[in-house]
């Protein structure tokens, strides 16, 4: 019989009043590195006489996979795919069921990520396009309150997420993707730990809330089919060396050269074009590449928002 898992986690109860059940979480990608900083700051930086309700806080969810330094565990399995696990399962399973159990006694949940070692990304807080309005509505409150400059809203048909434990529950959730590159940037742990405390305050769970300027620029609904999936964007057509002709953040047109995947000789270079205008929300910077591995994504903007 599989051996059960247990998530390390501190309950923080505040004593400043009843108030809701917020679960903050990181490690979902044992890569991703900025989120685990983060929620260790919050342990220690949470005041329980400043605080309403009670905030849980997991700083590693996806233990094997961080003590390999990896994506992913031993099993292969991305844990970001994979829930809502099985109890008897693999160690991705097991860890799955865990964090999915956790995730539906909450009231709110905030799940934090990276581009981890691979890619860099627009830093951004997402949430699934909830057919419930109640809950879309609170999901961009909390994603408006963390204060990152893209607010994505994707389709909500997207399975095996946290996300989607918490949609099929009807909690208000929200993902952020801020850091990666195989390091921690200490700002970008600060602009983290600041978008949490944000989000207290914005659920009313801080007893002396705080005002901050916005630094939203973008705004994006895209309800299509997979909308959201990065893995499935600009698929490489070769395996090789992928050296991007553009930079993250720029406003490109569809069929602009997006880069070229280059052959160990250099003799026969395959150029990658953009298969729709919009911006570089997502750029891969990790040079070595397998044929099928996603490059970049590009989302379609407007005038700051669409």
């Amino acid at each position: 019989m599989a051996e059960s898992v247990q998530l390390p986690h501190k309950v923080i109860v505040g004593t400043a009043g009843d108030g809701p059940h917020l679960l903050i979480t990181a490690g979902v990608h044992g890569d991703e590195f900025e989120p685990i900083v983060t929620v260790r700051r919050l342990i220690k930086s949470l005041k329980p006489d400043e605080l309403k309700g009670r905030v849980t806080l997991v700083p590693i969810v996806n233990e094997p996979a961080f003590r390999r330094g990896a994506r992913v565990a031993e099993d292969g399995l991305d844990l970001a795919r994979t829930c809502p696990g099985r109890a008897d399962g693999s160690i991705t399973e097991r860890i799955a069921d865990a964090l999915s159990t956790l995730i539906r006694t909450a009231d709110y949940y905030i799940d934090l990520h990276t581009g981890g070692t691979l890619f860099e990304l627009i830093p951004l807080s997402g949430y699934v396009l909830h057919t419930n309005p109640e809950v879309l509505a609170v999901q961009k409150r909390m994603a408006t309150a963390f204060n990152l400059p893209l607010i994505w809203g994707t389709s909500p048909n997207l399975n095996g997420r946290s996300l989607s434990v918490a949609r099929d529950a009807n909690i208000p959730a929200i993902y952020t993707e801020h850091g990666g590159g195989g390091t921690c940037d200490a700002e970008k742990v600060e602009d983290t730990v600041a978008g949490c405390s944000n989000v207290l305050a914005e659920l009313g769970m801080l007893r002396n809330p705080h005002r901050w300027t916005s630094r939203v620029k973008h705004v994006v609904h895209d309800d299509r089919l997979n909308s959201g999936h990065m893995q499935l964007n600009h698929p490489s057509p070769a395996s090789g060396y992928f050296q991007p002709a553009l930079k993250l953040g720029e406003i490109v047109e569809a069929g602009q050269p997006l880069g070229e995947i280059i052959d160990m000789l250099g003799d026969a270079p395959v150029s990658v074009a953009a298969v729709n205008s919009g911006m570089v929300a997502v750029l891969r910077t990790f040079p070595s590449v397998s044929k099928g591995d996603a490059l970049a994504t590009i989302i379609e903007v407007r005038d700051g928002k669409r």
